[in-house]
């Protein structure tokens, strides 16, 4: 699997409840996303849904590094972000479901999610498509002045894109305060990266740039929150941007609620490996090593929050044909 498993440093408050929180994000994460799969395979959930299972420390501890007006920008993968960033569990199921009440008023369902008072602000399908978006943001940020910054997640496909290079190249021009986290799950769909590179040394790919790169255990919450908050520290002194690529591997296929499967395609048998590494159970373990022995009941109470927020949501309106035109013109300009 080829990861660099580095030296990790807690945040300097107190290191068990640090440690719980990120074991609870997670497994929240976890738990919302299972509750999603099951909506697909019934048909509940009518909309491409591609999930994060087995990814979980990666939004849990980049996302534990910013403030609420940082900003992030996602992909198509992109529940996990926006519950780590501190976006309401029951609007993305209501979103997911398509009702007026979701993040994006039920339009944009599991792969266009929002929340601007969290810092939220765009999650979209296109590979790469926000990679520049968050550049933009940085951009922003720098020219308004404070220490807000932005964070980019994305898959490693997304490096065979070429706007990703160009925003690195001009986040490393102009120092901008921005981090780009690449959530390297081995594939793009179905394509193994060896069908896709030669190399495999993504956390280098920033180099020609000037962009400086680390590889990371994206397993391992600790490991993860420690390189971001390097990153994020530096994006914030001025220093300019920096490349994340976080090693990780999703237990779903590409898209839908499937096991070890991509369109269809089986992989190449790698999932019994990396399900050793689950960083909801590798942190457990860290929880019970340090004294925590109630976990048992902190999951059935995040398992009632999912449960409660999931039949909120199903309760909640769906939009009516009067909606169909909303947002396609502006109202000026269609007399309303």
């Amino acid at each position: 699997m080829n990861i660099d498993i580095r030296s990790s440093c807690l945040p300097p408050e107190d290191a068990t409840a640090w440690l719980l929180e990120r074991w609870s994000m997670m497994l929240l994460i976890r738990r919302a996303e299972e509750a999603i799969a099951a909506m697909v395979e019934t048909a509940e959930a009518l909309c491409p849904c591609h999930l994060s299972i087995g990814q979980e420390a990666v939004a849990a501890g980049v996302c534990a590094a910013l403030t609420n007006s940082d900003t992030i920008w996602g992909g198509h993968r992109s529940h996990g972000h926006y519950l780590a960033k501190g976006g309401s569990l029951e609007m993305l199921f209501a979103e997911v479901l398509g009702r007026i009440s979701g993040c994006s008023g039920g339009r944009g369902r599991s792969m266009h999610l929002a929340s601007r008072e969290m810092g939220i602000l765009g999650t979209v399908p296109i590979v790469a498509g926000t990679v520049p978006l968050a550049a933009g943001a940085a951009f922003a940020a720098r020219m308004r002045g404070g220490t807000d910054i932005a964070v980019a997640f994305f898959g490693d496909g997304a490096f065979e894109e070429g706007h990703v290079h160009e925003s690195l190249n001009l986040a490393a021009l102009y120092r901008l305060p921005v981090v780009f986290v690449c959530e390297n799950n081995l594939y793009s769909s179905h394509l193994h990266w060896s069908e896709r590179r030669v190399a495999d040394r993504l956390d280098r790919a920033g180099e020609v740039h000037g962009v400086p790169g680390r590889r990371v255990d994206g397993n391992d919450a600790e490991a993860v929150y420690s390189a971001a908050a390097e990153g994020v520290a530096r994006a914030r002194r001025g220093e300019g941007p920096t490349l994340l690529e976080c090693r990780t591997f999703r237990w779903r296929g590409h898209v839908g609620a499937s096991w070890d499967a991509d369109v269809g395609v089986e992989r190449r048998g790698e999932l019994a490996e990396w399900l050793k590494l689950d960083p909801i159970a590798r942190t457990a373990g860290r929880l019970i090593a340090l004294g925590v022995h109630d976990l048992e009941g902190r999951e059935h109470a995040i398992m009632t929050r999912v449960g409660e927020a999931l039949e909120r949501a199903r309760a909640d309106e769906l939009p009516g044909p009067d909606r169909v035109l909303q947002h396609v013109w502006a109202e000026a300009a269609c007399g309303r």
